[in-house]
C-alpha cells in the first residue's frame, strides 16, 4: 500500500508542483486565500506563492474570466477556480465565445491554456442555484475538454495533464469528493485526457458512470456481491473527448448497459451515450439500454423533496436486479429504498464510505 491522501489534498499537490515547476501557472478565483482554501485544495498557497501568482479576485465572473482567457493567450497557465459550477454561468460568453473558438478562429496558431475548476454536487440543502453538473452544456461546446475525476489519484493525475493541455479544459469536482482518500504518488505523474478506467471487470451488464456515481455504482456492486451478477463499471473520467473504444468494447462483451449521468435527463449526458450504442453497437445489445439520470426539474431544497430527486447506490442496484431478470430481489429492495427515503436526509454525504475504491 503506497501513500495516501484525501481528494482535495491531491488537488493541492498537483497545483503546488505544477506552480513549482513552471512559473507561468497562477491561480485565480473567489475564495482562493481564505482559511478554508476551497474545501482545503487551495490552502498555503499564497502564503508559498504570493498574491501575484494566487489571488483572490471580485465577484465578476465574466470578466475576471475575459481576464485568465487573455494571459492563457499571452502565454501563461491560469487555473481559474469557481465555489460553485453555477457562478460560471455568469462567464459563459467569454468561455464559449472566446475561449473555446480561439484556436479554431486563428487557425490554430493560437492557443488557451486554461483550466476552469468548477465544484459540483448536491447537499446540505443547496437548492435549485447551487447544486447543479452541467456538464453536458460543456460538452456541447466544440474546442472545451470536460474532466470529471472520480478518485483521489485521478485528480492529482487529471489536473496536471489539465494544466499541462494547450486547449482550455472544464476541471469539474463533486464536493462530497474531497474527505474521500486514496493512493496518491509524491511526484508528477499524468492521467491522459480522454481514457476512461474499467474499475470493475464483469461479463454481465455494464455501467458507465463519472464523477461522484462512480462511487455510487460501486456501492451498488457491493450490495449484489451475493446475487451472481458479473457487473463492469467503467469510470469515464473524460467525458469530452469521449473514450470510446472502451465503452463500445465493453458493452459488446456483456450486451447489457445502464448509463448512470449525474445531470438531467433530456438532452443529458447519457443520451449521447445510448445513441453511440444505437448506433456502433446495436446489434450486440441483448435488452433496451437504461439511463439513471436526475428527473427534468430543479433540485429541490427540503430534505423530503430530494430524496426522491438523487439517485443512489440502491437505485442502480434495482436497475441491475430488473435488468438481470430478478424481480423478487428487485421487489424487496424497492420497499426498502421507499422506507429510506422517508427516515432520514441523503442529502449529506454517506459517512460509511470514504475510500478507496
Amino acid at each position: 500500500m503506497g501513500r495516501e491522501l484525501k481528494f482535495h489534498q491531491a488537488i493541492l499537490e498537483a497545483t503546488d508542483q505544477l506552480m513549482e515547476l513552471d512559473p507561468s501557472v497562477y491561480v485565480m478565483g473567489l475564495g482562493v486565500p481564505d482559511p478554508k482554501g476551497l474545501f482545503g485544495t487551495t490552502s498555503g498557497l499564497q502564503q508559498k506563492y504570493g498574491p501575484d501568482r494566487v489571488m483572490d479576485m471580485p465577484v465578476s465572473e465574466n470578466a475576471m474570466t475575459g481576464v485568465a482567457i487573455g494571459t492563457a493567450i499571452m502565454g501563461l497557465r491560469p487555473i481559474m477556480t469557481h465555489q460553485r459550477v453555477d457562478f460560471c454561468l455568469l462567464a459563459l460568453d467569454q468561455l464559449i465565445n472566446n475561449a473555446a473558438k480561439w484556436h479554431y478562429m486563428f487557425g490554430g496558431r493560437a492557443n488557451v491554456p486554461l483550466v476552469i475548476r468548477l465544484l459540483i454536487g448536491r447537499g446540505w440543502g443547496q437548492g435549485p442555484q447551487h447544486s447543479q453538473t452541467l456538464h453536458s452544456l460543456f460538452a456541447h461546446i466544440p474546442g472545451l475538454k470536460v474532466v470529471m475525476p472520480s478518485n483521489c489519484y485521478d485528480a492529482k493525475g487529471l489536473l496536471i495533464s489539465s494544466v499541462e493541455d494547450n486547449n482550455p479544459v472544464i476541471f469539474l469536482e463533486h464536493r462530497w469528493l474531497h474527505n474521500i482518500f486514496g493512493e496518491v504518488p509524491e511526484g508528477i505523474y499524468r492521467v491522459p485526457i480522454g481514457s476512461a478506467k474499467i474499475v470493475n471487470e464483469g461479463k454481465d451488464i455494464t455501467v458507465i458512470a463519472c464523477s461522484h456515481m462512480t462511487l455510487e455504482a460501486w456501492k451498488a456492486i457491493g450490495l449484489l456481491e451475493n446475487d451472481g451478477i458479473s457487473i463492469e463499471l467503467i469510470d469515464l473520467r473524460t467525458i469530452k473527448p469521449l473514450d470510446k473504444e472502451t465503452v463500445l468494447n465493453s458493452v459488446l462483451k456483456t450486451g447489457r448497459v445502464i448509463v448512470l449521468d449525474p445531470d438531467w435527463r433530456t438532452c443529458g449526458f447519457a443520451s449521447e451515450l445510448l445513441a453511440i450504442l444505437a448506433e456502433e453497437a446495436f446489434d450486440s445489445l441483448k435488452s433496451p439500454p437504461v439511463r439513471i439520470t436526475y428527473p427534468d426539474h430543479p433540485c429541490p431544497t427540503s430534505w423530503a423533496l430530494s430524496n426522491h430527486y438523487y439517485p443512489t447506490s440502491k437505485e442502480i442496484a434495482l436497475k441491475i436486479l430488473e435488468m438481470m431478470g430478478k424481480p423478487t430481489r428487485a421487489k424487496a429492495l424497492l420497499e426498502e429504498i421507499l422506507q429510506l427515503r422517508m427516515q432520514q436526509p441523503l442529502d449529506v454525504p454517506d459517512a460509511s464510505f470514504t475510500g478507496p475504491f
